[in-house]
């Protein structure tokens, strides 16, 4: 057997084919999509190269745009998926669709803002429209800048409901109850799903109004958390998991010069600081529950009986985690406006970005690594160690899977790696 592992370039991995999925990696596949609004083209690229793996998602769960994107792979046969998805992103950007296509520079700046500004004064279709400015006229005022009942005959024509509610792939959507400040998930193991439940994951005051579901109202999950990464990895019966989270906003950049880099790094900056938060604080919790459960096994059966080792053996957990990072990273600055920049050659670039990001990872597939003894879960994230030039490997089939390789270390105390 070939042992040799071969160190790839990234054009070298986008190009490479997935090495195939053994049969002993049976961990069940997640896919978690995060908010971000008209950014969420790339979390649709990313599905359509996981259709084309060996890596299907039995569960999906999302919040805001993710939610929608989530609603319309549960709600659709396997190979009508993609289709939808491309139906949902053209249909939003159809006004643009005639505008030129690889602008550089001054001349893309200018057109990212049109199409910004074109959404914000006409609204974007299949989506949400200005409310009349005869609603703003009386006592009973509009408690939202946008009326959102496009978006609800979109769903309704794109989603099939009835084959998400016939639970043939876990689904979740994450939301804020308005009156309690609580974070609901609306699951279909435990609720009916409707059109509604998907745009309330998605209202985000002011701009969207909030949705009525059962007496009470909802606003954007994104408000409390931008993830439902330990809704899915936290749920019991706990299950070892592969989970793709596909985040909209990135940690890293450079330090701003103008007053619009301030408020597009301000916003990357509030977004991903929550998943981020989220997943390492799951990360350390998880090895915290893997190496009680192997301590406990190691204890004489005079200490096991004790209330304190009882108390803790709950804690324990024999299940492993491996979690895969794709965040957009736009080769350039795209301005504060980006997540509700619906242009189409804009959305044809993110979505193509999320393809190759997706694909790249897969050539590497890290999580073949043989899981340390000591780890209840690991963080994997391909597209930053090419970033910033870790090695990358990829394995065939002859190739023993080579430790850690694109592993994240874990970050001490307040670092993020």
């Amino acid at each position: 057997m070939n042992m040799r592992a071969k160190q790839m370039t990234p054009s070298d991995l986008a190009n490479a084919p997935a090495p195939r999925r053994p049969e002993s990696y049976d961990k069940k596949v997640a896919l978690v999509l995060q908010g971000g609004g008209a950014l969420g083209s790339y979390q649709a690229g990313v599905y359509e190269a996981l259709a084309e793996s060996e890596y299907l998602p039995d569960w999906v769960a999302g919040i805001s745009i993710g939610a929608i994107n989530c609603a319309i792979i549960a709600g659709n046969a396997p190979e009508k998926r993609v289709e939808r998805l491309r139906e949902f992103w053209e249909g939003i950007t159809a006004t643009t669709k005639l505008w030129p296509n690889a602008l550089m520079g001054p001349f893309a700046d200018s057109q990212r803002a049109a199409s910004s500004m074109s959404a914000l004064v006409y609204g974007t279709p299949g989506f949400f429209a200005p409310r009349s400015p005869m609603s703003w006229i009386g006592k009973a005022k509009p408690t939202s800048y946008y009326d959102t009942a496009p978006l609800k005959a979109t769903l309704e024509r794109l989603v099939d409901f009835d084959r998400i509610n016939s639970k043939e792939m876990r689904f979740a959507v994450g939301a804020v109850n308005v009156r309690t400040g609580s974070f609901a998930y609306f699951d279909n193991a435990k609720t009916k799903i409707r059109a509604e439940h998907v745009m309330a994951s998605g209202s985000l005051p002011p701009g969207f109004p909030s949705v009525e579901i059962d007496g009470e109202h909802y606003w954007d999950g994104g408000l409390v958390s931008n993830t439902p990464l330990e809704y899915v990895l936290d749920y019991i019966p706990r299950r070892s998991r592969l989970t793709f989270q596909v985040d909209l906003f990135h940690a890293r950049g450079q330090v701003p010069t103008t007053l619009e880099e301030v408020s597009e790094r301000d916003k990357d900056i509030r977004y991903s600081s929550r998943t981020r938060t989220g997943t390492n604080a799951f990360h350390v919790k998880h090895d915290v529950r893997h190496n009680i459960n192997t301590l406990y096994d190691k204890l004489p059966d005079e200490l096991k009986n004790t209330p304190e080792a009882k108390f803790l053996y709950n804690f324990g957990c024999v299940t492993t985690m491996d979690i895969v990072q794709l965040i957009y990273r736009p080769h350039d600055a795209q301005g504060a406006t980006k997540d509700y920049e619906f242009g189409r050659a804009t959305m044809d670039a993110r979505w193509k970005q999320g393809m190759i990001d997706a694909k790249t990872t897969l050539a590497a597939s890290p999580w073949l690594a043989p899981m340390p003894k000591e780890a209840g879960a690991r963080v994997f994230d391909v597209m930053h160690d090419l970033l910033t030039g870790k090695a990358a490997h990829t394995h065939d089939e002859h190739d023993a899977p080579i430790a850690g390789a694109g592993a994240k270390p874990k970050p001490k105390r307040g670092e993020h790696v």
